[in-house]
This record gives C-alpha cells, sequence and structure tokens, in this order.
C-alpha cells in the first residue's frame, strides 16, 4: 500500500482507476477516513477518472507525531506530496468538510496543480467562539478512556453522518476500533483554523459547492458565503433529505452532481 513521508507525518493513501485520465485527488472528514469517498471511487473511476484519496493526520492509516501541531496549511503539503508521490501535476481537488479546509488552502499555496475544486459540506471560517467550545468538550471526552465511547457515538453519528442507523454502523465500529488519543493534534487543528474567506476572491478555479439540506455544520448560510467568494463557483447545490455526510448517505445525487460538474469542466476546457 502506498505511502509518502510529510514534515511530520506518513500519509496513507490510495491510487486507483486509469493512470493515463484526468485525476480527482478527494480529502475525507473529520472523525473518518478515505473509505468514505468509496461510492465516489467507484462512479468517477466508471466515468473514465484515476483517483487519489488520502488519510489526513490523526485518522486512518496514516500516522503523525504525537505531539506536534499541525495546521490545514500543513494538510495541504500532505496533498501536494501524494500528487508529487503519485506524479501527478494537476488534479481537480475534492474535500469533504475538513477535507474542504484543505482543498481550499491547496488552491491558495499551490493553484498552478489545482484544476478545479469540488466542495462538499465545507465552508472557508473559522469556528465561533460557542463552537470552539463545544468541540472541546468533545474531545476532552472522546480523549478521555473513562467516558464510554457508545454514549458519544450515540450523539455524534446523526450530526456527523445522518442517514439511517446502517449508513452510521461502519464509522461507529472503526471509532470503537480506534486509538482515541490519535486525534488530539487533529482537534487542536480543527478548534485553531483561521478563517480564509477573505482569500476567497484569489482562487480562480472552476468550483462546485454542494451540501445536504440537513447539514447543521455546512449551513446554507456558510455555503452561500463559500459559493459566493469563489469567482468560479455556481450556486450551492443542496442535496434533498441529507445531512452533513451527503456522499455517503445519498451518493447518487452527490455522484450525479460531482459528474455534470466535470462533464462541464471537460466540455469547456474542449472549447
Amino acid at each position: 500500500m502506498p505511502y509518502v513521508s510529510t514534515d511530520g507525518a506518513r500519509i496513507f493513501y490510495t491510487d486507483s482507476g486509469d493512470h493515463s485520465s484526468p485525476v480527482v485527488v478527494l480529502s475525507h472528514g473529520f472523525f473518518m477516513d478515505l473509505s468514505m469517498f468509496a461510492p465516489q471511487v467507484e462512479y468517477l473511476e466508471a466515468k473514465g477518472f484515476r483517483v487519489l484519496c488520502w488519510d489526513a493526520r490523526g485518522h486512518g492509516g496514516t500516522t503523525a507525531e504525537p505531539h506536534r501541531s499541525f495546521s490545514y496549511w500543513d494538510s495541504a503539503r500532505d496533498l501536494l506530496a501524494v500528487m508529487d508521490a503519485a506524479r501527478v501535476d494537476r488534479a481537480i481537488v475534492g474535500g469533504m468538510s475538513q477535507g474542504g479546509y484543505t482543498a481550499l488552502r491547496t488552491a491558495l499555496l499551490a493553484p498552478e496543480r489545482v484544476e478545479a475544486l469540488i466542495l462538499l459540506d465545507t465552508e472557508a471560517g473559522a469556528s465561533p467562539d460557542e463552537q470552539k467550545a463545544e468541540y472541546r468538550e468533545l474531545f476532552d471526552a472522546w480523549t478521555n478512556p473513562e467516558v464510554p465511547l457508545a454514549m458519544l457515538a450515540d450523539g455524534l453519528a446523526p450530526q456527523l453522518i445522518g442517514g439511517t442507523a446502517a449508513d452510521q454502523a461502519p464509522w461507529r465500529a472503526k471509532w470503537a476500533a480506534s486509538d482515541r488519543s490519535s486525534i488530539e493534534r487533529a482537534a487542536a487543528c480543527l478548534i485553531d483554523r483561521e478563517s480564509v474567506l477573505d482569500q476567497l476572491g484569489e482562487i480562480h478555479c472552476p468550483a462546485m459547492v454542494l451540501r445536504g439540506e440537513h447539514d447543521a455544520s455546512s449551513t446554507a448560510a456558510k455555503s452561500g458565503a463559500l459559493a459566493a467568494g469563489l469567482p468560479g463557483a455556481g450556486p450551492v447545490i443542496t442535496v434533498p433529505d441529507a445531512g452533513h455526510a451527503a456522499n455517503w448517505t445519498a451518493p447518487d445525487p452527490v455522484n450525479d452532481a460531482i459528474g455534470g460538474f466535470l462533464s462541464r469542466l471537460a466540455s469547456s476546457a474542449a472549447r
């Protein structure tokens, strides 16, 4: 299985599809891993794309120095290192939730390497103080082995994933088997992230912004601000009856939206 070493981490990634095809790179959300994109990988491969997925620090098969702080700018450099390892010069970069924070920073760091952005249930702003306090309470409990994980998962899964109990079950199983302390630095990264709303105008590539209708994290207002700030974005696409992990719980409409965006991108490039 492929890994790439970066400054402070060893990044696990997957590389699938036709290596002569256009490339899509996908970055997952918090408390999840690259497998959350299984429905999109299958769809994109069938459409003729090469797909790179990778695990962020504190998640999945990636390992990082345990006491070393990092930011989403470091995550963007991790993403670029994955592209380098796969010998990909330029790609369509997508991200869900925290993966979107990374995707935006990748486009700011290396605009010449980002052909387009696929932004799923994400935003460009910082966490307000009230949300930071809620995050700290959650992460303090999560990293405390005396707090029953099942109790935390009961509250988290409907908000983070949405959908049905069957949609949530694989993630609850992964959380139960995980090292609960491994997310400590990733949690600090999430809480302390700064806003990039005032930098969105510097990103000129085409962009698609999508959210689940019932996503209480990436609200309609936050998604609207993200789309309005990106010169290359159209109106926000809303997936009916979906929550925060719309790409997992409602893959068909999300894939249709991605496919339409990529088709328009290809048509524009052919002109």
